[in-house]
């Protein structure tokens, strides 16, 4: 099995946890509401008011997703970049090596070839005088000494260009390396951010939640309340309407304040009293007085 590569490891991990993150927080909170949330429209306005407060202030959650996932895109680039400059590296050594190598190789034939021709230009010298065996033995070892001279000084020049292209390589390698490096960091801290971000949204979508449902619960429990407050004056008064029919102005002036608000409530919806859900109790007696003296 291939072993992956740390530079591309870090890289797919990063896209990975900012393609797990939600979308926005909006998505965490219908998740984590109870059925039982859902009521009136003024609970929807509620709401949808404690979802844009649990937003995170500054940068949405997606922005700082996006920006995550571009310097994590851009990390990907600079890491291929890199593999691929160190690539580049490696077959420029390897070309190095292998010039050094041919050129050693040439080098030691040559040395044995011009060898052969000093032997072979030594003896046939011997045939002559010594004198003349001499002379083509010096004339000999200097073309000899020249000639390996010069090519000795072009082997040394391939060899350093070689060694200098390589070296070159090798550095700039380095340096998109580092910059890999540098981007996945950066990668890194924005997905941590982005992460960071949604969580705290989801925690106060949460909260804002449990507070509404509570509400919810609690208006319920009231109204359970009313309705059999309600159902307790129906018990004293056999009929709301009967009993408004009934009412003078004496008896309103006499006893309204002793009954109780719910008890007033059935009263004024008797008698067709707008706005009655929101008065007071000495406004419902106030109310329903009027409402009397105008129908006598």
């Amino acid at each position: 099995m291939p072993r992956r590569r740390p530079l591309h490891w870090l890289s797919d991990s990063a896209g990975t946890g900012l393609r797990e993150l939600p979308s926005n927080a909006a998505w965490l909170l219908s998740r984590m509401l109870p059925d039982e949330a859902t009521g009136p429209r003024d609970t929807a306005r509620k709401l949808r008011a404690s979802i844009e407060d649990a937003a995170p202030k500054g940068d949405s959650v997606e922005t700082r997703m996006n920006r995550a996932r571009a310097a994590a895109e851009r990390a990907q680039r600079a890491e291929e970049e890199a593999l691929a400059a160190a690539e580049e590296a490696k077959q420029s050594s390897d070309h190095a090596r292998l010039v050094a190598e041919s050129n050693r190789s040439e080098m030691a034939e040559l040395k044995r070839e011009l060898k052969r021709r000093v032997e072979h230009a030594v003896t046939e010298a011997r045939r002559a005088a010594d004198e003349q065996v001499q002379q083509e033995r010096a004339a000999a070892q200097a073309d000899a000494d020249e000639e390996l001279e010069e090519r000795q000084t072009e082997a040394e020049e391939e060899t350093q260009a070689a060694q200098h292209d390589a070296e070159v390589t090798q550095q700039r390698a380095r340096e998109l390396v580092a910059e890999a490096r540098e981007r996945l960091a950066e990668a890194r801290e924005l997905a941590d951010e982005a992460t960071q971000a949604a969580r705290a949204a989801a925690e106060e979508a949460h909260h804002q939640a449990q507070q509404l449902a509570a509400d919810a619960e609690q208006q319920a429990k009231d109204a359970d309340q009313r309705v059999a407050a309600a159902e307790r004056a129906g018990k004293v008064t056999a009929s709301a309407e009967a009993t408004a029919q009934r009412l003078d102005t004496r008896q309103i002036n006499g006893d309204l304040e002793s009954h109780t608000k719910a008890e007033l409530l059935d009263l004024a919806a008797a008698i067709d009293i707008e706005g009655r859900t929101t008065l007071t109790k000495a406004e419902l007696v106030t109310a329903i007085k009027r409402a009397s003296r105008t129908t006598h």
